[in-house]
């Protein structure tokens, strides 16, 4: 079983994996945690890490190709990140999570630990630069939800709810 989940920033795309992980004792590979973890190495916020992969294609291209190479080999794993769904050819179940940008914002802010303002003003930074970015390198519209066999608005459902879903799909496949 190879699932994708992918969304834009504080969606809820961790908290859903982290959901299935425990779940069904999937492993899994974020790009996300590999981004914020470059990031934090760099010593640099997520809009100006953006901005270098912006001018260095090699920090994306590293982050897609390794999580491809894993994800499209291991069995039974959980693949998180905004072009999980376009890019792991033979993924069993696509998952994009939505939520309107306000809703985003203050996860972030609650997890970057900044003001909601700011927030709001570094996400849409950020999914600008992404979608640019995507675009150039691998001609993908991250907006594109025509890969995915779920899409799921987290502002409406929870983790839990989202994850009964999920979990559905999950057990129509295995039958």
């Amino acid at each position: 079983m190879r699932i994708t989940i992918s969304g834009p920033p504080g969606s809820g795309t961790t908290s859903l994996a982290k959901y299935l992980v425990k779940k069904h004792e999937f492993s899994q590979i974020s790009a996300g945690e590999v981004f914020r973890g470059l990031a934090a190495e760099h010593g640099v916020n997520l809009a100006d890490f953006g901005r270098l992969a912006e001018v260095d294609e090699s920090v994306d291209r590293m982050i897609d190709a390794r999580q491809k190479e894993i994800g499209e080999v291991r069995d039974n794993i959980i693949i998180e990140g905004r072009l999980a769904g376009h890019m792991i050819d033979n993924a069993d179940i696509r998952i994009w999570v939505a939520a309107s940008v306000e809703c985003r914002s203050v996860r972030i802010s609650d997890r970057e630990g900044i003001d909601p303002q700011t927030a709001v003003e570094l996400t849409i930074e950020r999914e600008d630069c992404e979608a640019g970015r995507y675009h150039k390198y691998y001609n993908i519209d991250i907006n594109d939800l025509t890969p995915y066999d779920l899409v799921i608005n987290s502002e409406v459902w929870g983790v839990e709810d989202i994850g009964a879903i999920v979990d559905a799909a999950i057990a129509g496949i295995m039958e």
